[in-house]
Formats: structure tokens, sequence, C-alpha cells
């Protein structure tokens, strides 16, 4: 496995994309450029989930494709843990919408720019995200063909097209959020959400609007994976029910699976993301095969039917026959 961090921006540390790339060596030449997935952390704009990075990639590289941990603008850089939820914040505006999807269509670009060198199938990019991270994600999925991406990168929408999405307990409806009821703790940790993303712990109805992907489906949005719990508290299953009739509505391939326990944020739901009990949850953890085999359908490689050894040994046997 090869990984190395590159800077989309020369003076920001924070912001970066760090490809996991099958080393491409000896017989694994034989199986050809390799669809990839491009891996949104969570953290409610807030930070970049490590549990939600590296331990995900892995997961897709086991699947045979390449993957890139992208970690986006979010408030606090490279710090993590929780904030005093106590404290002021102020508005950070290099780090706010529309900053963070649009870091996806320039990693997107970055992709296709060294595809060559890291033998990446370019027709076969999927974006994947979760929770904050989900909602990133989904954003650009109805987003990547909009002027908001393409006119800031000056790019051809078709060089950072997603072939598709895998949303993971995803925030996909700002609105339907600000219409539901939450405790005193709850409510101030998405108001200082809020002004991490949008600038402001009151957004209007129209900056709403704008930021919640559920609402802003086309048929343009590329298929779509979606899983969540139904016992996440945080990020209610509804965001994910929300996203999947949208996509019904406008007859977007998907595929969408609730599981009944589980909290907010379990990443892989094994040991190689947990840091608690509360992390690991038998039943979650299948949306990884899940997930597998739904992208088997779009990014099998494209496998000879035998290797050069059967294909000799075949012809070795062929010419004894003959001799016989």
């Amino acid at each position: 496995m090869k990984t190395e961090s590159i800077r989309l921006y020369e003076d920001r540390e924070d912001v970066t994309l760090t490809p996991c790339l099958i080393s491409e060596t000896g017989e694994l030449h034989a199986q050809g450029k390799r669809p990839a997935v491009l891996i949104c952390p969570g953290g409610a704009y807030l930070s970049c989930s490590d549990r939600e990075a590296e331990p995900v990639a892995l997961q897709f590289m086991a699947m045979g494709y390449h993957a890139f941990v992208l970690r986006y603008s979010v408030f606090f850089g490279t710090q993590q843990g929780w904030p005093d939820l106590s404290a002021h914040f102020e508005v950070k505006q290099d780090r706010v919408h529309p900053a963070p999807v649009r870091e996806i269509g320039m990693a997107m670009k970055l992709i296709n720019d060294h595809a060559e060198e890291w033998n990446v199938d370019t027709d076969r990019i999927a974006i994947c995200g979760f929770s904050a991270g989900g909602h990133n994600a989904a954003m650009y999925s109805v987003y990547w063909d909009k002027p908001l991406i393409t006119d800031y990168l000056e790019v051809d929408s078709a060089r950072i097209r997603p072939a598709a999405v895998i949303l993971g307990y995803p925030l996909t409806d700002y609105c339907f959020m600000d219409g539901n009821s939450m405790n005193d703790f709850d409510r101030r940790f998405f108001n200082v959400s809020n002004l991490a993303f949008l600038g402001t712990e009151q957004p209007s109805r129209e900056q709403l609007e704008q930021v919640s992907p559920a609402r802003l489906v086309t048929e343009n949005v590329p298929p779509t994976f979606l899983w969540a719990t139904a016992a996440d508290s945080m990020v209610p299953v509804q965001h994910s029910l929300l996203m999947a009739g949208a996509l019904a509505d406008h007859k977007v391939p998907f595929e969408i699976h609730v599981f009944e326990e589980g909290d907010h944020g379990l990443a892989v739901a094994t040991q190689i993301s947990a840091i608690s009990q509360t992390m690991l949850n038998a039943d979650a953890a299948k949306w990884i095969p899940l997930a597998g085999a739904w992208l088997m359908k779009r990014f099998a490689l494209d496998l000879p039917g035998k290797t050069p050894f059967e294909e000799q040994m075949e012809e070795m046997a062929s010419k004894q026959a003959r001799c016989l």
C-alpha cells in the first residue's frame, strides 16, 4: 500500500487529500486501472473524524479499490475532540460553505490529473461520507455539475463527475433539522455546527434550503447507497429516508439499509474504528459487505477470463492432444 498527503491549498495544512493506493507490482498489473472511493469523514463541520477516515479506506482497499481520504475545511482544522460549547466562537470565513463541497471537486480534479500515475479508472470514482461528511458528499452529488463548483474550478463537469455515492448516517435536510425538537445540549451543538458551516448560528430559510441536498435532487445525481440506524438521536434516520424518497421521485437508482440499533458515528462499527464498546455493532457493520455488493454491480474489476499461466497450460494440453 502507498500513502501520502497532498495539500489542496499551499498555505494550509488542514485541507489534504491522502491517497491510499494498492501497489501495482508484478501480477497485480493484470488487474488494470482500479475504481476508487473518495472518503469524507464526519465531525459536524468542526473536525474530521479519524475513525471515519483510514479505517474506512482499508475496507474499500480490501475490495480491490483505491481509496482517498479528504480532510476538507472544518472549523478546528486538524484539532480533534469535542469543543467547549460554552465558549464564544468567531466565524472562519475561509472554512464556511461552499468551501467543503468545492474541496471535493478539487480532490476529484486532482485524482483525474494523477490518474495515470495512480492507476485510477476515472470513470468509476465513488464519493463516500459519514454524518457531516455524508452531508458534504450528498451536497456534491447535487452540485457536481453546477456553476458553484464547475465555475470555481474552471473545469468541465465530466472530469469531476462521481459514478456513485455512499452515505452513512448523513444529514440531508437542514430545514427538517431546524424544525426537529432537541434537548439543550444538542441544540447548542447544532448551533455551533451551523456557525462553523454557514457562518451563523441562526441561518435563514433560504440558506438552509441551499444546503439541503434532499431538496435539491435531480436526475443527474449518481446512484446512491444509504445506511443509518433507527436509534440515531443526533442525526435522525429521517434524513436518510428523505434522501431516499427524493431519489425515488427522480428515478435515481438507490439502495437503503436501516439498522434497528446503534448510536450515531459508528463508522465501520468494528474494532478497527471503535474507541468504546458503544461503537461496536455487529448488525450495523453489515453495511460494509452490503455496500461492497452494491459497488460490484458498477465497479467490478475488468479481469480477463484466465491468467496467462492458465492459457499457456491449456495451449500445451491442446498441443499434446493433437500429437496423440
